[in-house]
């Protein structure tokens, strides 16, 4: 039942399923719906059943992010005792080139072929910014934004501590504590917007507080890799075999593109075609920019509490203006679509805020992937040759553990005659 409008009443006595394409994400997103009366939970972590099941059910032509979300449904269908009339199933989607679009017809396709044609499958799309959640649109959309963004500064905070923590595991500690706190006020029910919001701010400073407790002694020789590239392949730890975890084992810190970005192109994107179709003066386009505002206040006042903690990696302001633009003679946005044109653009504006190398992440065949590696050489050239390198990931192999030591070893070498340096945060130890 992939629908625009979806009614309480079809979530009645089911759980709702929502992918892991984060693990805030997923968790922040169930407890949104948690907080209207729908008993919705993150999917399980993926494991090796994920894929013998995943790959049972595709062809082998899907993406990887499509055998591991369709891997940890079917784990869920095949389980003991399940009721096709007790669960349901979130899968967003979207238009452009990526296969993501298919992600939700097609499990519609497999759940019928397995006789579960009443399982419903909620499946807002890009197309309207993601509204079209039922009954409960509006409040849903604009907590759900909230906990996105909360989401966003808790993995920030992560990234940006752990490479440098002194007591192993101190920081993971924190991030699930934090995790918690956050969930704990989204799911809150009969709670008004303006008071949640409240507690989400409130949540957050002494998250904040908790994350400055940390054992950690900040130097200024790591090198910064920013990662960018497909949204699920990055984000997922399990799709990219933790590939974060493997860039801080190696001596690097990581600035990992955020899902916000995501967001902020699609109402870029919504604006933008509605100035095609000669929209430009509607209702429509009145809809968006209200919109548009009013999720800037949210995510202003959310990183307010944040400034000291995020100088030197704040980010970019204005999608147009700080990505997209700068990507334009490699990727026009007017005409390549979805992700690749924000990983360039995004590639772009880490190595302006002095990072010392690139890297793509990837599904195995993305086009994504395949569009962004065929124009970084042009982008490293013009960029004072930083190293990017694409990294692709599938169920069976990858090839960053082969080539991660040459990249870094690069990076390093980088950060010896790049001519953007870095801007640190007060509290790192002078050079």
């Amino acid at each position: 039942m992939a629908a625009a409008k979806q009614s309480n009443d079809v979530l009645t006595g089911r759980t709702l399923w929502v992918p892991r394409m984060s693990d805030s994400g997923a968790r922040f997103f169930a407890a949104v719906f948690r907080s209207t009366g729908i008993d919705a939970q993150a999917t399980p972590e993926s494991n090796d059943e994920t894929l013998e099941l995943g790959g049972l059910y595709t062809s082998g032509e899907e993406c990887y992010p499509s055998k591991v979300t369709m891997g940890d449904f079917l784990r869920i269908v095949h389980t003991d005792g399940f009721d096709p009339d007790k669960h349901a199933f979130f899968m967003p989607t979207a238009n452009g080139p990526c296969r993501f679009g298919q992600y939700a017809p097609y499990l519609r396709t497999v759940l019928d072929k397995m006789g579960h044609k009443s399982i419903p499958i909620i499946s807002p799309t890009s197309e309207n910014g993601y509204d079209g959640l039922g009954d409960h649109s509006n409040s849903m959309v604009m907590n759900l934004w909230r906990g996105l963004i909360c989401g966003d500064i808790l993995r920030k905070l992560l990234l940006k501590t752990r490479p440098y923590e002194t007591q192993a595991g101190a920081t993971d500690e924190v991030y699930e504590k934090s995790m918690q706190l956050i969930e704990a006020a989204l799911e809150k029910p009969n709670l008004s917007s303006a008071a949640r919001f409240k507690m989400l701010i409130e949540e957050m400073h002494i998250a904040r507080e908790m994350f400055r407790e940390i054992p950690a002694r900040y130097t200024r020789d790591k090198p910064l890799i920013g990662v960018v590239g497909e949204i699920f392949c990055r984000l997922n730890d399990f799709s990219n075999y933790d590939a974060i975890r493997k860039i801080e084992a190696h001596g690097g810190e990581c600035w990992l593109s955020d899902i916000s970005e995501w967001v902020w192109y699609t109402n870029w994107s919504h604006r933008s075609n509605l100035r095609r179709e000669h929209r430009t003066i509607s209702l429509e386009m009145l809809k968006t920019l209200i919109k548009n505002k009013i999720q800037r206040i949210s995510e202003d006042k959310l990183l307010e509490p944040f400034r000291d903690d995020f100088v030197g990696y704040e980010e970019p302001h204005n999608v147009y203006k700080d990505v997209l633009k700068p990507a334009w003679k490699y990727l026009p946005a007017d005409g390549a679509l979805g992700e690749m044109v924000l990983s360039v653009g995004k590639a772009i504006y880490v190595y302006q805020k002095g990072a010392d190398g690139i890297i793509d992440i990837s599904p195995f065949s993305c086009m994504n992937g395949i569009v962004t590696e065929a124009v970084y050489h042009n982008v490293s050239k013009d960029y004072d040759d930083i190293p990017i390198r694409n990294f692709y990931f599938d169920a069976s192999s990858s090839n960053m553990d082969r080539d991660l030591d040459i990249f870094m070893e690069l990076a390093v070498g980088y950060a010896q005659r790049k001519q953007h340096q870095r801007v640190y945060p007060s509290f790192f130890e002078d050079a």
